[in-house]
C-alpha cells in the first residue's frame, strides 16, 4: 500500500510539473489576443489556459492528498522510541570487558626539577 501509494504520487508530482512549465505566463494572453496565431491550436485560443488550468488545480489537490496520506501511513508504520528506552547490549559471554588503565606512579625523568611541596 505505502510503495503502490509512493509510486502514484511521484507520477503526479513529475505530471504537476510538466504541467506548470506548459502553461503560458500572464503577459504572454496580449501576444494572442492580437492575432498571434493561438487560435489555430488544439485547445483553441483560450481553451488550452482553461483545461492546463483545471488540470493542473486537480493534480495539486491529489498531490496534497497523497502527501497526506504518505505521512499518516509513515507514522502508523513506526513505532516511536527514545534513546533512553534501548537496551544496552550486553557483553557476550567468556570474554571479560575492558576496563582502563591505571596509571602507575613512575618516576620522574632526572632532567625536570622537583616542585616545592612535592
Amino acid at each position: 500500500m505505502h510503495t503502490a501509494l509512493l509510486v502514484v504520487h511521484m507520477i503526479i508530482s513529475v505530471v504537476l510539473i510538466v504541467l506548470v512549465l506548459i502553461q503560458r505566463g500572464k503577459g504572454a494572453d496580449m501576444g494572442a489576443a492580437f492575432g498571434s496565431g493561438a487560435s489555430g491550436t488544439v485547445f483553441g485560443s483560450q481553451g488550452s489556459a482553461n483545461f492546463l488550468t483545471r488540470t493542473t488545480a486537480v493534480l495539486a489537490a491529489m498531490f496534497f492528498v497523497t502527501s497526506l496520506s504518505l505521512a499518516f501511513l509513515s507514522v502508523e508504520q513506526r513505532e516511536v522510541q527514545s534513546v533512553t528506552d534501548l537496551p544496552v547490549p550486553a557483553a557476550p559471554v567468556g570474554e571479560a570487558q575492558e576496563t582502563a588503565p591505571v596509571p602507575s606512579q613512575s618516576p620522574r625523568p632526572a632532567d625536570v626539577p622537583v616542585a616545592p611541596g612535592d
